[in-house]
């Protein structure tokens, strides 16, 4: 738009734009095309399923019996039989009493901490929460206290000097931006001690972490607990879209009564369903993918020469945001997608490359990925 008169409602975009531009935090949407022939570290689908011709036919298969979408919110058409099946396979699958599917999983996160919370109940958040998480602390209507990252003591801290009758902890397993793992069982005594519930969004370890992808939870033999419940995305190892909340049964049953997300949105749509669950199914038939996962993650890390990670999100810190913007379109120039996080997803001066590992990354594609990156790195801190 042309810019606007003094006193327009919309006069500060401008202004608040180009001091963002200034900063090098302006964003823009860059379509990717269906051939595109760049090799992509930076996208979600950590199993390689998005494409995967099984998960494709369930989606396909899906939506030719139940139609391209739900047609209603969950409690009134929006419910399928193949909702149902997704969530008692992935309960099973994750060692959860019950499953309730949500139509992403920041959906899912939302409309489980403002169900579970409220105003007689303390949430003692991670400081690097994803924004998720952090919005709905916002809503929760429950006094919220942010902890410093990983800082068990902080929490156990927290709780011992809340007044209000209840307690929610609130962690991510595996860390959306530096890719480090939670100290899930440590975290989980001290909220066992102060009675408190542990959430934990488990976005990034499905698939990933603990034994045949089952998640972090399940590698500290929490999966199941009477006071734990967990949040998961479809739309990271499983290749498709939505999440779930897992956890106790009357869990699920209060957020089908009381989460305004579930209750208020439109069901996810058959055919993400369709493709969730062939996933599932493949994901089950070859528990080898999640270990393809972290030696992928391993060889690009060494690539960027920066410690293994515990999990596929490999992060390379640059500093400054045109500086990592710079090294990102270089990378893409070379034929190589990753991603670039600058403020507010990181903190200041903690610029980045994020790079995700695939399972179905070949060595071919690997050796490329090391000519880029050991040019362009250089580049970055020359």
């Amino acid at each position: 738009m042309t810019s606007p008169e003094p006193g327009h409602p919309l006069g500060w975009l401008e202004p608040h734009a180009a001091r963002r531009r200034a900063a090098g935090l302006r964003r823009e949407l860059r379509p990717r095309q269906a051939d595109e022939p760049l090799l992509d570290l930076a996208g979600n689908d950590y199993l390689g399923l998005a494409t995967d011709p099984r998960v494709v036919e369930g989606a396909v298969r899906a939506a030719r019996t139940w139609g391209a979408g739900s047609t209603g919110s969950r409690l009134v058409t929006g419910s399928t039989a193949l909702h149902a099946e997704l969530e008692a396979e992935l309960a099973e699958f994750c060692g959860a009493e019950s499953a309730l599917v949500f139509s992403s999983g920041y959906t899912a996160n939302l409309g489980v901490l403002t169900a579970l919370a409220g105003p007689d109940a303390l949430v003692v958040s991670d400081a690097a929460n994803h924004a998720s998480l952090i919005d709905a602390c916002r809503l929760s209507r429950s006094r919220v206290q942010v902890v410093a990252h990983d800082d068990v003591d902080a929490v156990d801290a927290a709780l011992a000097a809340r007044t209000e009758p209840r307690a929610l902890v609130v962690t991510e397993s595996v860390n959306s931006v530096d890719g480090g793992l939670a100290p899930l069982a440590r975290l989980h005594a001290v909220c066992r001690r102060h009675r408190a519930l542990l959430v934990v969004d488990e976005a990034h370890g499905l698939g990933v972490v603990g034994p045949g992808g089952r998640g972090l939870l399940a590698e500290a033999g929490l999966a199941g607990a009477d006071d734990v419940v967990a949040t998961v995305t479809l739309s990271k190892s499983l290749g498709s879209q939505g999440g779930a909340v897992l956890g106790p049964a009357a869990v699920t049953a209060h957020l089908v009564d009381t989460a305004r997300t579930f209750i208020f949105d439109t069901g996810l749509a058959p055919a993400a369903v369709g493709a969730a669950q062939a996933a599932l199914g493949v994901l089950r038939a070859e528990p080898d993918r999640p270990g393809a996962v972290l030696r992928v993650a391993a060889a690009l890390a060494a690539a960027a020469g920066v410690p293994a990670p515990p999990s596929a999100v490999v992060a390379v810190v640059l500093g400054e945001p045109d500086v990592a913007v710079a090294a990102a379109r270089r990378c893409a120039e070379r034929g190589l997608r990753v991603g670039c996080f600058r403020p507010p997803s990181v903190p200041e001066g903690t610029s980045r490359l994020r790079l995700t590992a695939r399972a179905t990354v070949t060595d071919a594609e690997l050796a490329h990925v090391r000519a880029v990156l050991a040019d362009v790195l250089a580049m970055a801190s020359a």
